[in-house]
């Protein structure tokens, strides 16, 4: 079925069927109205004509009258109406014509070609404004998506601003209070040193001097008290160093790490000989680092691989490098990393617990049998962080685990929103 459909009114049948003849070749759809009253009728329950070609002279209603009646509709005033008449009229009646809506003349008898070029202009016209309407539809659709999206683009800026004013002000109240945390944690931990001192003192004298007139059993609660005493104090050094260490760059410096790792081997000598341990490290590069920091994070991370062996194996440590544009899991942006190694063949973790073990007083092994406190891996992340880098571990149960130490190749660029609360970390 065609998309165009015209609507012929004339009161003689011969002319209706002549003018569908003229047309049949284009393949409009054609409905036939004798008088301008069944026009009327028709058009009631019709209204998607594209075009009506109507007799000026008919009984009745005129063509004129009847135009006139069409164009008192809202819906059907978009049609467009050519007249046909057999007269030719005075320049007033054909003005009449056009104040009644009409939008041109075709005169008697009808030349075929003249009428099929009119009807396929105002097709054409039809079509092209038809195309005009709904891409003006799609372009209101469009500005008014535009205007929702700028609405809600602007409300979401308005939500940004304030949300990043809101961090900006945790990030100042969180940065106080971290920097008033770390005086107290150094405070508070210098203050317990001093009692813990004369328990550790007067135990010993109580051992020295009267051990001979105290019991097995009073002697083993003394052994206990100074056990206790002494895990204590490893505490409260590991949180001083944790208090003590900010992220300040103002004390990194060009370091050889063979350098900084042969010291602590020289320090741990009696510990690697009393295990058997075997640690192989590689020519590493010298990087800008703050040395003291540094020294402990390895110091840790060995001291853990050492203690942290399977029974009747002897440790076994392997340190390397690689130079990446990753920092282990994360993109780097441009910046190269020296991503550090330190592999054991422990005992191992399980992976589930991965993020637990970088957290303050988080331990995974029976206290009992493995002595700690739960900072040395926390210390660790903190160093790396200050360094702008990354920590990450992987681990499979009694088959060892890797840390990955993950540092910028360029030297730090320092963060002057960071509070420095205490002075830099030294290795003790």
């Amino acid at each position: 079925m065609s998309d165009i459909k015209i609507l012929l009114v004339d009161d003689r049948e011969d002319n209706l069927l002549s003018i569908e003849a003229i047309l049949a070749s284009e393949d409009y759809d054609i409905v036939k109205a004798n008088s301008g009253k069944q026009a009327l009728k028709i058009l009631l329950k019709e209204q998607d004509f594209n075009l009506i070609l109507m007799d000026v002279k008919m009984p009745g209603l005129s063509g004129f009258e009847t135009a006139s009646m069409i164009y008192e509709r809202e819906k059907l005033r978009k049609i467009p109406i050519i007249f046909i008449t057999a007269h030719s009229y005075s320049d007033e009646i054909i003005y009449e014509g056009y104040k009644t809506g009409a939008v041109d003349y075709i005169y008697k008898p009808i030349k075929p070609q003249l009428l099929k070029a009119k009807v396929a202009v105002f097709i054409d016209l039809y079509r092209k404004t038809e195309a005009l309407v709904r891409q003006e539809l799609s372009l209101k659709a469009i500005n008014k998506s535009l205007e929702n999206e700028i609405s809600e683009r602007k409300h979401s800026e308005e939500q940004v601003k304030k949300l990043n004013e809101q961090l900006l002000e945790n990030i100042h109240t969180l940065e106080n209070a971290n920097a008033e945390l770390a005086r107290f944690a150094y405070v508070a931990s210098h203050d317990l040193q001093e009692p813990l001192r004369k328990i550790q003192t007067y135990g010993d004298l109580l051992k020295k001097k009267y051990s001979p007139q105290i019991s097995g059993e009073g002697q083993h609660y003394i052994e206990r008290m100074q056990k206790a005493s002494q895990r204590l104090q490893k505490l409260i050094k590991d949180v001083l160093t944790y208090s003590r260490l900010t992220d300040s760059t103002t004390f990194f410096t060009k370091a050889d790490l063979n350098a900084i790792i042969n010291e602590i081997l020289v320090d741990l000598e009696l510990r690697i000989e009393e295990s058997g341990a075997k640690i192989y490290v590689a020519d590493l590069p010298e990087l800008y680092v703050n040395p003291g920091q540094i020294s402990q994070l390895f110091q840790n991370l060995i001291s853990n691989a050492l203690k942290f062996s399977r029974k009747n194996i002897p440790p076994e440590i392997h340190i390397t490098y690689d130079i990446s544009n990753k920092a282990g899991n994360y993109a780097s942006n441009g910046q190269q990393y020296c991503n550090i190694c330190v592999q054991d063949n422990g005992i191992g973790f399980d992976e589930s617990y991965m993020e637990q073990i970088f957290t303050l007083f988080k331990r995974l092994n029976d206290t009992n049998e493995y002595e700690g406190t739960g900072i040395g891996l926390a210390i660790c992340k903190k160093i790396v962080e200050q360094h702008k880098g990354h920590i990450h571990a992987k681990s499979k149960i009694n088959e060892g685990s890797t840390f990955i130490i993950s540092l910028p190749i360029n030297r730090p660029e320092h963060d002057n929103r960071t509070t420095h609360a205490i002075a830099e970390s030294s290795h003790s």
